[in-house]
């Protein structure tokens, strides 16, 4: 083991910093590693491939910088990083690990070690991935934009990863345990669940409310018979449902919309879906959006929300989810949007967790981003494809731990006299 290796000098400046043993082992540029007895023989690898990375480091501190170091391939983890990520999650939460305090000592020591490693210099050019949204939060432009910017990737990067129905939202595993159910299955019964809650017939208007590429939009025409519009933000996404619709010759069930929700036209239609779209809409503007479903919704119609949310006590999104893959997003607790839709005059009749279903899902998806990575790499390059592998992992474990959920809502528009129609087994 080389003393004067970047790793061994490294170390200690790390553990300063944390203020505890490192929960991973150091390989850094010039092959040097550190010992076993600094961390434990099965910990995570952690490799520094080039200067650059502590250069990214200095220049951005904590996860953003962190992230990009690995999406450029500065900073790479050896093995599976879902357990690697787990690992380390799990010892800084047990630890309480965090950036400490130092002393203008311990500064002036850490320069000097960074400056004799070289990692002192210019700020590294960020990612081009990196979303960039200008005007004001939550304005038209802006909200287009950010839409634009995770869902028009590449069409065919989407089919790729997701199942034949397109469906990109937690499925609804029915039966985990059977081997021969898969994604496809459990999409196929969220769906089926979803036009159940709604209580789809023949001849019934649905609005679909940030459709996606059309997985509910096609699923209620073709199996319900159900007169659908499709409302979406995402012109590739539009041009897709669109495409799907023609195809299975649904034009005269289902009018696609390329436009913003707050331009949905007045209308009175039997039920409403929004399918892990109101993550989009904002704080401040989500009364108004869960007002907007209310108004369009004839008394005794029902809305279906399948939501993302966060723990009471943890973060939703963080710096790299907010950079690279869903500006704006926002997430809060399910309590507070269930408030939320009962102060838009909704009454809301029952709410049920799919948090254990999103572990499912996102681990499909991430198995068919490694499986197929030379295909995803070839659609949209390298960079993209690790953003996605981080995604997923981090994405995974939060569901895992508990940090964020997701729930389907059901609620009700009652009539004047206050009936919801549910009554005498209505559900």
């Amino acid at each position: 083991m080389n003393p004067d290796g970047a790793a061994r000098r490294l170390t200690p400046l790390l553990q300063e910093a944390l203020g505890s043993p490192l929960p991973v082992r150091l390989r850094t540029w010039d092959g040097s590693e550190t010992a076993v007895d600094d961390a434990a023989e099965d910990a995570p690898v952690v490799v520094l491939r080039s200067r650059r990375a502590l250069r990214r480091l200095l220049w951005q501190p904590g996860e953003l910088g962190l992230a990009e170091a690995y999406i450029t391939g500065d900073i790479d983890v050896e093995g599976d990083l879902t357990d690697a990520l787990r690992t380390v999650w799990r010892t800084v939460r047990s630890r309480s690990l965090g950036p400490s305090r130092l002393s203008t000592r311990d500064r002036a020591r850490a320069l000097v070690t960074l400056l004799r490693l070289g990692a002192v210099g210019p700020r590294p050019p960020a990612p081009a991935l990196r979303a960039r949204p200008a005007g004001r939060l939550h304005s038209r432009a802006r909200d287009r934009a950010s839409i634009s910017h995770h869902y028009d990737l590449s069409n065919d990067f989407y089919a790729l990863l997701l199942d034949e129905s397109m469906a990109y939202s937690c499925g609804y595993w029915r039966r985990p345990e059977d081997p021969a159910y898969g994604l496809a299955e459990a999409q196929h019964d969220k769906l089926e669940l979803v036009c159940r809650k709604l209580a789809l017939r023949p001849g019934a208007r649905l609005l679909d409310v940030g459709c996606g590429w059309g997985s509910l939009t096609v699923h209620a025409a073709r199996h319900h018979k159900a007169q659908v519009t499709a409302v979406t933000l995402a012109r590739e996404q539009a041009e897709t449902v669109t495409r799907r619709v023609r195809e299975e010759g649904l034009e005269e069930l289902v009018d696609v919309q390329l436009r913003d929700y707050r331009d949905i036209e007045p209308g009175t239609y039997d039920a409403v879906s929004t399918i892990e779209m109101g993550e989009h809409v904002g704080d401040a503007e989500y009364p108004a959006f869960a007002a907007s479903l209310h108004a369009v919704l004839r008394p005794r119609g029902r809305l279906l929300v399948q939501q993302m949310s966060r723990g009471s006590n943890a973060p939703g999104g963080g710096a790299f989810i907010e950079t690279y893959i869903a500006p704006d997003m926002h997430m809060r607790p399910l309590g507070d949007t269930v408030s939320l839709l009962e102060r838009a005059g909704l009454e809301v009749r029952a709410v049920e967790s799919l948090r254990e279903d999103y572990v499912r899902t996102i681990a499909a998806w991430h198995r068919t981003l490694e499986e197929r990575r030379p295909e995803v790499v070839r659609l949209v390059g390298e960079e993209a494809a690790r953003v996605w592998r981080l995604y997923l992992v981090g994405g995974m474990l939060a569901f895992e731990e508990g940090r964020m959920g997701v729930d389907q809502i059901l609620a009700v528009r009652t009539d004047a006299e206050g009936r919801s129609g549910m009554e005498g087994g209505g559900r």
